[in-house]
């Protein structure tokens, strides 16, 4: 008889003991729903701050100016970003990094979004999405002052060394036109101007308004007028994580509140800015 009542008093503890953990997992479902639930957006307008990634060495997008009195990252995707942030009633804050290291750090949540003059490529798109086009631009091949009226296709820099950005659209396009050990990647657009000028590489493939800039602010190099290169996947846009719709509406409100207008009068006020 008591053992009976002992094996009914364990079935009913154990009974019991299974729907508590079941009320526990289904809390921790649901938390983990909430949790996964809350937007992009929302989880930037909570901690009140828009963390944005760069690589400020690309004016008239992004660059280092003391115009002020102090070191500060400008250009006209920062004012972008500013307008943005404006927006969504938060402060800003930019983070400085390599190029080829911005898409990582989305993805590793160190910032919200990557403001870079950045190219929507396909292979891009597996890792981010992005914005509408807010600004297209060709693309020019800057050479050493003499050389640009010898050339006129892609033929007549076969054989010479490519010097262009890590992990932008100018590397892919180098790479396919020119065999890959003709190309050179370095992190930084001032570092492939000096070796440019060091004669180290031949020729450094970047966007037109950068490639003005740069050859506004340094002797001794041109700009190749006769070949002019086209950006098969047209423009560029901000990045931000992937299934991020809300997000996404927004900074495609900005950038239409702004209008195309509004947005090139912005890139030509930060060459202004470029020392």
């Amino acid at each position: 008889m008591k053992s009976s009542i002992v094996k009914k008093l364990i079935a009913v503890v154990s009974v019991a003991t299974i729907a508590i953990g079941m009320v526990g997992c289904g809390n921790t479902a649901k938390n983990e729903t909430a949790k996964s639930s809350t937007s992009s957006l929302d989880a930037i307008k909570a901690k009140g701050k828009l963390v944005v990634g760069t690589s400020a060495d690309y004016p008239p997008y992004e660059f280092h100016s003391s115009a002020s009195g102090e070191d500060k990252i400008v250009g006209f995707d920062i004012d972008i970003a500013e307008q943005l942030a404006k927006d969504l009633g938060v402060k800003l804050e930019v983070k400085d990094m390599a190029f080829d290291g911005l898409l990582v750090a989305l993805q590793s949540n160190k910032v919200d979004m990557v403001f870079a003059g950045m190219t929507p490529t396909e292979e891009r798109k597996q890792n981010a999405d992005f914005s509408d086009i807010y600004y297209t631009a060709t693309h020019r091949f800057i050479v050493r002052s003499g050389d640009e009226t010898k050339i006129t296709s892609m033929d007549d820099l076969k054989g010479k060394k490519i010097g262009v950005q890590k992990g932008s659209i100018q590397e892919g396009i180098a790479k396919d036109n020119f065999d890959a050990a003709d190309v050179k990647s370095l992190d930084k657009i001032p570092d492939l101007i000096l070796d440019l000028k060091n004669n180290k590489v031949d020729a450094v493939l970047a966007e037109l308004p950068v490639a003005e800039i740069n050859v506004e602010k340094n002797s001794g190099i041109a700009i190749v007028k006769d070949l002019v290169v086209k950006d098969p996947d047209g423009g560029v846009a901000i990045a931000m994580k992937k299934d991020s719709p809300e997000l996404k509406d927004a900074i495609n409100n900005t950038i239409k509140n702004l209008g195309q207008d509004k947005i090139n009068q912005m890139a030509k006020d930060a060459n202004s800015l470029v020392e």
